[in-house]
């Protein structure tokens, strides 16, 4: 396996959100580190810091990881890109709601670092109970064969911090697809309910919205889940963007027709261009964890901004070795802010989400990484 030390003592740190000063010195030493890698063992990579001004020898005294050219999300909707350790590695797609897919491959260390972090930040919030079973309403698509929609694969995952009892679908195979269930949703509800179990609901919010409006509509009695239940959201609301609420309303609902306390109603951002987690915190802001930074960049010129203007939303992360998505700028619009903002406790700086962008930007930026990707 590739020597990556300073990259895997980042990625193996416990307390992802811990404000340690000598984290910032780790992060600088991974991120150099994995810089280098791409350099020697991703086709392309190398030219395409040296177009930004950038030489490997620069790397190991780069501070300032806003000078590492990022590579627009939507790019990877076009070309597969991947270095050495890529080239049999899992492949996972996103959800491709505008027709077209993102194809990432993670090789075995990657993608492990990522879970890990997700597994550190549920322990952080004390969502691993592995002597509490649990009932799970997973609202996405029931599995057909091997699992390779991003989305998917995550709340697969995500099952394993509590024991399953029970498992219901929101996404039902039909033999031609797949079709949201919302009376099958319902129905497997009110029997959790009287199970007695703590149940834990993930996926996508949209179907979640549906379901609770269709409990409504046909007069469907509240519930109470039982304590210690648990809704975290991820995935969007994709092509149910025009009926989108504020969280604080969808979780309110929640509360009134399921009985989950808003505190216990989390959502996560993450992306298959980008898997680091980032996870609501009491105060439903999304904070950066210590494996990775973030950066919100003028649409016009990708210049950094500072906190409290609205721009691009972009990331930093040294823990992906099979494909350079270690910098990134994705479609979506966001306003960072500084963690003492928050008042929940944590330190590190969370970003607000205000949806997604124009496509301009992302495909100047997606047409000048293909020509230097792939011509070199």
């Amino acid at each position: 396996m590739t020597h990556l030390p300073f990259t895997d003592a980042l990625c193996a740190l416990t307390d992802p959100y811990c404000a340690d000063s000598t984290i910032p010195d780790l992060f600088d030493r991974a991120m150099a580190e994995i810089s280098r890698f791409h350099c020697a063992h991703t086709p392309g990579y190398q030219h395409w810091l040296k177009a930004h001004a950038l030489a490997p020898e620069d790397l190991d005294k780069l501070d300032d990881w806003s000078r590492l050219p990022p590579i627009f999300a939507s790019f990877f909707k076009q070309h597969l890109l991947l270095s050495s350790t890529g080239a049999d590695a899992l492949e996972l797609t996103s959800s491709g709601t505008s027709g077209q897919k993102s194809r990432m491959r993670y090789d075995e260390r990657s993608l492990a670092s990522a879970q890990f972090m997700v597994a550190q930040i549920f322990r952080h919030y004390g969502w691993d109970t592995p002597q509490t079973p649990c009932n799970y309403l997973l609202l996405s698509h029931e599995p057909e064969g091997r699992i390779t929609l991003g989305t998917s694969f995550t709340d697969q995952f995500l099952c394993q911090f509590a024991p399953v009892n029970r498992v219901f679908y929101a996404l039902r195979l039909t033999g031609s697809g797949h079709q949201f269930d919302a009376f099958g949703v319902i129905a497997a509800l009110q029997s959790f309910a009287e199970e007695g179990l703590p149940v834990r609901i993930f996926g996508f919010p949209a179907f979640l919205w549906q379901t609770l409006q269709r409990m409504q509509a046909t007069a469907v009695q509240d519930l109470q889940l039982p304590a210690g239940s648990l809704a975290f959201f991820g995935g969007g609301w994709k092509t149910q963007a025009a009926q989108e609420i504020p969280k604080q309303q969808l979780y309110a609902q929640i509360h009134r027709q399921l009985g989950i306390d808003p505190v216990r109603c989390r959502d996560g951002y993450g992306a298959v261009e980008h898997a680091v987690p980032y996870i609501e915190c009491a105060h439903h802001h999304f904070h950066a964890p210590v494996y990775s930074r973030v950066l919100i960049r003028d649409p016009r010129d990708f210049s950094l901004l500072p906190y409290g203007q609205q721009g691009l939303l972009g990331f930093v992360s040294p823990y992906i070795a099979s494909s350079p998505a270690h910098a990134v700028v994705m479609s979506d619009l966001a306003t960072l802010h500084p963690g003492a903002s928050c008042g929940c406790g944590l330190t590190s700086d969370w970003f607000e989400l205000h949806g997604r962008a124009g496509t301009t930007a992302g495909r100047s930026c997606a047409l000048a990484a293909a020509e230097l990707l792939e011509n070199h």
